[in-house]
């Protein structure tokens, strides 16, 4: 769960900064100078939500390594180390993808990839994790982790969190010039946005937020089912998966942070809001896959 819960509020914050400069320059009040510039908005607002989320895309693997206190595996010191650094290799082998960075971290079980390139990503690992499993249940974690870099999840979250990013900068600004001129009706005041206007697309903005983020959610759950069965494919059966899932069943994951926790091995806070489906579900459906 740490790498899309990091994510996304990395995405978050980034919408935040470029609507406070937006503001700043002056784009609400050209937006609505002479009733409310639809084309113009849209335009806005895609660049406000793609933006976010492209830029917290590219920042993806620092920011989770400084975050996560992440080790990177230059030369293995270990031979733990050796032997995740040689799992790693053979699964992006397996999986068609460039060899991702490799690191480990101090924590909880739990692990993560991330990155904005399938060719040049990252895979950690916790101290606890190696603690915690056989080297089995390890190496399906692991494959768990490379199967989301193989399947382009990074990408693909990125760009169902821009396009809910959009609807929400452009939904709560036409809502808000709604208000706004609701407000205003019959006044004298000069053109350009009120506080009508302010007030209704920030508290939106926040509002509309929570919605998107209960549908990004939902699409992270359906992803960790494809990731769980990709892990099975690169081992090549599908009991290590399960025994894996099971024994975190067991096991009290790690926190992540919040840039990455979409795509981390478990973890969840709430049904709406988990990036995660509950461990029963996963194993289910493993068992049930034919």
């Amino acid at each position: 769960m740490k790498r899309i819960l990091l994510f996304v509020m990395t995405n978050l914050a980034v919408v935040v900064v470029l609507g406070i400069v937006a503001s700043l320059l002056g784009v609400n009040r050209y937006l609505t100078a002479n009733g409310l510039n639809l084309g113009a908005l849209l335009g806005f607002a895609l660049i406000m939500g793609f933006g976010g989320a492209i830029i917290s895309l590219l920042i993806s693997k620092p920011v989770a390594k400084w975050s996560a206190g992440v080790q990177i595996i230059e030369q293995p010191r270990n031979a733990d180390e050796a032997w995740i650094v040689d799992t790693v290799r053979k699964f992006a082998d397996k999986a068609g993808i460039g060899m991702p960075e490799v690191g480990i971290f101090e924590g909880a079980p739990n692990a993560f990839a991330t990155g904005a390139f399938k060719n040049s990503a990252l895979v950690a690992v916790s101290t606890g994790l190696l603690q915690s499993m056989t080297h089995e249940e390890v190496e399906a974690v692991i494959g768990h982790e490379v199967a989301h870099i193989a399947n382009g999840d990074m990408v693909t979250m990125t760009l169902i969190q821009g396009v809910m990013n959009t609807f929400v900068v452009f939904l709560s600004r036409v809502i808000g010039y709604a208000v706004d001129s609701f407000l205003r009706r019959g006044s004298d005041q000069q053109s350009g946005p009120g506080i009508g206007y302010m007030i209704t697309t920030i508290v939106l903005d926040i509002v509309l937020g929570f919605v998107a983020a209960i549908i990004v959610a939902w699409f992270s759950r359906q992803r960790e089912f494809r990731a769980d069965a990709g892990a099975a494919q690169l081992m090549g059966r599908r009991q290590p998966m399960i025994n894996a899932l099971a024994r975190l069943g067991g096991l009290q994951p790690g926190e992540l942070p919040k840039s990455v926790a979409a795509m981390g091995i478990s973890g969840g806070i709430g049904k709406m809001f988990s990036t995660h489906p509950p461990i029963e579900e996963r194993i289910a459906a493993l068992q049930n896959a034919r």
